[in-house]
């Protein structure tokens, strides 16, 4: 796929105002295995990202220990592994407060699955799902696969390519056995899961919009666009996340405000108008209040942070 990987080393490239970052994967170079396996120490602090991001490759995660919560689109996930994540392309995540997270990731480009074709289906049914909760017996099959893949990438025999995607390919495959246990991880089904889901890309978009008004931010206004009633919506996006809609618009109104304060030279002023304040002082107000922080200090800080973890690192 164009542009799915990148050299060790290259930076992320900085996200359009108001876009989600987007993570590619590290490879040796043209040409090279569009593959990594490795624990979250070994593929660098960036495994661990608390910014919402989004990949241009597959993550598999085998999530072995920690506490905190993992963030998949509209979903919130708590940590009580071991557990098993799958993050597709495109698909919006990252880590909030976690603590002593251990596991193992899989990264993978579309293209790594020249072998086993039908894998991109599968894959794109568990991105739906997501998050997987593991047995002991599961926990056990699912990491001895995870550790051999690691081996198997680290050593690099001859055809260790094939044996990759082999190990994939069954990986994927029990995956797509395991049972839906969490009750979040279950989509809504009819005309409550059609509402849910264009409620998710509604909100995709007003995260990554370069600029809007008051009324994008109001459920009345979703529900109106969605041909709903406001009930009706909160009804269908609890049953899909257990969180209310006005919830979720108020933490992606705050997402945007971070990543355009992170990531453009905007003043406070400018980056009010965008996310459709009419007013500086509103929007500083709302932004203490949701992030705890003041939006210059935040932008201090969160320049300085970035700084800090400039280094060769995949992607994930």
């Amino acid at each position: 796929m164009f542009r799915t990987t990148v050299l060790p080393g290259t930076p992320c490239a900085p996200p359009h105002p108001g876009d989600v970052p987007l993570h590619r994967l590290e490879t040796a170079g043209p040409g090279a295995t569009p593959f990594a396996a490795g624990g979250f120490d070994a593929l660098g602090p960036l495994a661990r990202d608390r910014g919402p991001h989004r990949h241009t490759f597959y993550e598999i995660v085998h999530v072995t220990a920690g506490t905190g919560t993992h963030v998949v689109d509209l979903a919130r996930w708590r940590l009580s592994p071991p557990h098993l994540a799958v993050i597709c392309p495109g698909q919006v995540h990252h880590w909030e407060s976690d603590r002593d997270l251990t596991g193992t990731l899989v990264l993978f480009t579309e293209d790594f699955l020249v072998d086993h074709p039908g894998d991109r289906a599968v894959l794109r049914r568990l991105g739906e799902r997501s998050w997987f909760g593991l047995d002991t017996e599961q926990d056990a099959r699912i990491g001895l696969l995870a550790d051999e893949l690691v081996r198997e990438y680290g050593e690099r025999n001859p055809g260790y390519e094939s044996v990759l995607r082999s190990l994939l390919h069954v990986l994927v495959t029990r995956a797509d056995r395991l049972p839906e246990r969490a009750a979040r991880s279950r989509p809504a089904q009819g005309r409550i899961g059609a509402v849910a889901e264009a409620f998710a890309r509604l909100l995709a978009d007003r995260r990554e919009a370069p600029a809007s008004t008051e009324r994008d931010w109001i459920v009345r206004e979703c529900a109106r666009r969605l041909g709903v009633t406001p009930g009706y919506l909160t009804e269908a996006v609890r049953a899909a996340t257990g969180r209310s809609p006005g919830r979720l618009l108020i933490e992606a109104r705050a997402q945007q405000a971070q990543r355009l304060l992170a990531h453009t030279s905007l003043s406070v002023r400018q980056i009010a108008d965008r996310t459709g304040f009419a007013a500086p002082a509103y929007f500083s107000r709302f932004f203490r209040r949701e992030t705890g922080s003041s939006p210059g200090a935040f932008r201090k800080h969160h320049s300085h942070h970035h700084q800090s973890l400039e280094a060769p690192r995949r992607r994930p």
